[in-house]
């Protein structure tokens, strides 16, 4: 049954993507948070705007100059365009806030920034051996009269646009550009300490302290700078006419960025407004894109790397990975897989576990051939050498390389020529279609083997993002695992799946289909619910269908990370829907779903957000979970991540993004805190933390009989 108003309860994508990042913002606002954590929130909410801007916000805007687009598309890409920058705008002002008010709590603990107006006689010195031997030759001006595009230059970098006055008054002011170069030094340089202070400076002021000397040989003069950046439109244009290949379309495409239009421009708020002037006219900013005046510095996401001095305390304390005892044993790890299916949940869990399923397959005699896609790289990747090995080693290995992964594809490219160098079978994929599946599939003559992932095979990302990987021998899914790289290897087929869920095919179908079992469910009186977590909502069928549930009365807990175009809470539309969005130390990324299915659970992992794009436009899977540890540990997950007191944010569809606290005399509960705790411990879901302990050793020692201390926590 269509729902009334559904447009009134639709959030579009993009304002709910600045929702999100907001709550990235709000946590680097959180006064318990360890100051130097909370200064890498606000790095990471700056590199994610600069993407979003170069991304979405110029897809927009190029979408908006499209003459066959209709007036209420167009008003309404237009409307989304506006609130964007209106949100924009105000956290901008939050934002700088937050900064100064973390550097201003650094100084407490003996760490302070200086700038160039505020060095004593030894800092001097250090600073002019400094540029002799790092920055010379790295500053080089451009006289702002020779530059006809700024937009030219590369995008998303500091530029100082300095002026100088000669000492002589009857000399013109001259105007020139210097590139401020801290991807060859380094945006943070440590000078001599003074006052009992660690001091830290911006490249930037360093550079500006510099200038006398960037500019030798000419007379004398005074010097002012002003700093901004731009961001360009990041999408590739990619001319399927012409003759080339598939890597030199995307090589191509990776290339053209280096010449796309200038969609914002962030400038120091001192800078004068003649200057403000001949920046902006020489970037082509419209009424649409944004110019924003900000600080003294851009390029936020340098605070990521802000240098520690030495104070850890003031970091996170570290977790170390565990790596299970089915992946430390001497044992054949593709015999324990076959026994039952294994699983890891990174970064609890080390990704190393999966490095040594590829390298025993790489080594073993029975072991015919390796199949895998390929989303993310890392730069020493240890997943592509086990890949070469095991070609060295006779086996049939077949890599799919997905080179439309933004932002990665110079990096999978070289991959890609280096396996092909090395005997791999590379394919590139489906055209049109992105492959973001997370397959890996093992023919062996003792019993063939996939591992089905909600991540990339990518070392770096499991460090940080929160996935799981199953690894199984079960006949149906196995089978079905090798009909996905049948299907990619040749698109014209139409497979049917039964286990798997496959997009294009029928995931979204089949989705809808199981709502529909919960929604009938609900009406005939039975329990019904839905489990899951997930990175983005904004497929509007599934939307519509969500608020159908909720309306039935099916009982809907979403733990979700990014886009949300879902509105809970709304009388007799979604009052049965609750979203919970966390932002900790780790990025959620895996993606869960669990159906009550009339008392028959159903379980799934995969690769696939609920967007139109993942749905409709991408091969992604879904395979179905059966084995009990790890659909205890799923639960698990979306259980704790629902009930996480201090840093799961509500999220309402208006970007309020509160956190609830503890209620009712509850303790405070942290998700993932709780997780590493169970995994380093060793527990199963549902087992006390205190088992198996020598007597007088437990936690729950003094607590009422049948008490367990992490239990009253909250935790299992």
């Amino acid at each position: 049954m269509p729902i009334k108003n559904f447009k009134k309860y639709y959030v579009e994508r993009d304002v709910s993507w600045m929702y999100f990042n907001y709550r990235i913002l709000q946590e680097a606002e959180k006064e318990d948070e360890p100051l130097l954590e909370r200064l890498g929130y606000l790095g990471i909410y700056s590199n994610n705007l600069d993407e979003f801007f170069r991304v979405r916000v110029a897809a927009m805007s190029r979408y908006l100059d499209e003459p066959t687009l209709d007036k209420a598309t167009h008003h309404s890409v237009k409307k989304s365009l506006q609130t964007i920058n209106k949100l924009n705008e105000r956290y901008g002002v939050e934002y700088a806030e937050a900064v100064d008010h973390v550097f201003a709590e650094l100084q407490q603990h003996g760490i302070r920034l200086i700038n160039e107006q505020q060095l004593n006689e030894e800092q001097k010195a250090f600073l002019r051996d400094f540029y002799y031997d790092r920055l010379n030759g790295n500053c080089n001006p451009i006289w702002l009269h020779q530059i006809d595009n700024i937009a030219t230059l590369e995008d998303n970098r500091i530029y100082l646009v300095v002026e100088r006055q000669e000492n002589d008054a009857k000399q013109k002011t001259k105007y020139a550009i210097v590139k401020v170069p801290d991807r060859q030094v380094g945006r943070w340089v440590r000078v001599p300490s003074s006052d009992g202070f660690e001091n830290i400076m911006y490249l930037d002021d360093v550079v500006r302290y510099c200038m006398p000397f960037i500019f030798l040989g000419l007379k004398p003069a005074t010097y002012r700078a002003y700093s901004f950046k731009f961001t360009k439109d990041a999408e590739m244009e990619i001319d399927n006419d012409q003759d080339y290949g598939t890597l030199e379309k995307i090589k191509a495409g990776v290339d053209s960025r280096k010449r796309g239009d200038a969609v914002r421009v962030i400038y120091d708020r001192e800078m004068p407004r003649d200057i403000q002037k001949r920046i902006l006219e020489r970037l082509d900013i419209d009424e649409l894109d944004t110019s924003l005046a900000g600080g003294r510095y851009q390029n936020h996401k340098d605070l990521m790397s802000f240098p520690d001095c030495g104070h850890k305390e003031l970091k996170y304390d570290k977790w170390t990975p565990v790596m299970k005892p089915e992946f430390l044993s001497e044992d054949s790890l593709l015999d324990a897989i076959r026994e039952k299916d294994r699983f890891i949940h990174v970064p609890y869990h080390s990704f190393d576990g999966y490095i040594r399923v590829l390298q025993e397959a790489a080594i073993k005699p029975e072991v015919k051939a390796i199949k895998t896609t390929l989303y993310r790289l890392a730069k020493d990747s240890k997943v592509v050498k086990a890949l070469i090995t095991a070609a060295r080693n006779g086996k049939k290995v077949t890599a799919v390389v997905e080179l439309l992964a933004r932002f990665d594809e110079e990096s999978n490219i070289k991959w890609s020529k280096r396996m092909q160098d090395e005997g791999v079978n590379v394919i590139f994929g489906v055209e049109g279609l992105k492959i973001h599946s997370k397959l890996l599939y093992i023919e062996s003559k003792k019993g063939n083997i996939a591992v089905v992932g909600t991540g990339n095979f990518h070392e770096g990302n499991a460090k940080h993002y929160t996935d799981y990987f199953m690894m199984t021998a079960r006949p149906r899914i196995v089978n079905e695992v090798e009909k996905v790289f049948e299907f990619i290897d040749r698109p014209f087929l139409h497979p049917r799946f039964l286990e798997l869920l496959v997009s294009p095919n029928a995931m979204k179908n089949r989705i809808l289909r199981m709502l529909d079992t919960e929604i009938k469910n609900a009406r005939d009186g039975k329990e019904a619910w839905l489990k899951m977590k997930i990175n983005h909502i904004t497929d509007k069928d599934v939307v519509e269908k969500l608020y159908e549930a909720s309306a039935a009365g099916v009982k809907i807990d979403i733990c979700i990370r990014g886009n949300c175009s879902l509105v809970p809470g709304i009388p007799g539309v979604s009052d049965n829907i609750r979203c919970v969005g966390i932002i900790d130390r780790y990025l959620e990324h895996s993606r869960i779903l669990i159906f009550c299915n009339g008392g028959k659970n159903k379980y799934y992992l995969g690769s696939a957000d609920w967007m139109p794009r993942n749905l409709l436009s991408r091969i992604e899977v879904y395979t179905p979970v059966y084995d009990p540890d790890l659909r205890a540990d799923l639960l698990r997950t979306v259980e704790y991540g629902m009930k996480d007191n201090t840093n799961g944010r509500i999220v309402d569809g208006l970007g309020t993004n509160e956190i609830p606290g503890p209620q009712n005399g509850e303790p405070p509960f942290r998700s993932q805190q709780a997780l590493h705790d169970a995994y380093t411990l060793g527990l199963p879901s549902g087992a006390c933390a205190c088992d198996g302990l020598p007597s007088g050793a437990c936690a729950c020692d003094g607590l009422p009989s049948g008490a367990c201390a992490l239990q009253a926590q909250g935790r299992e």
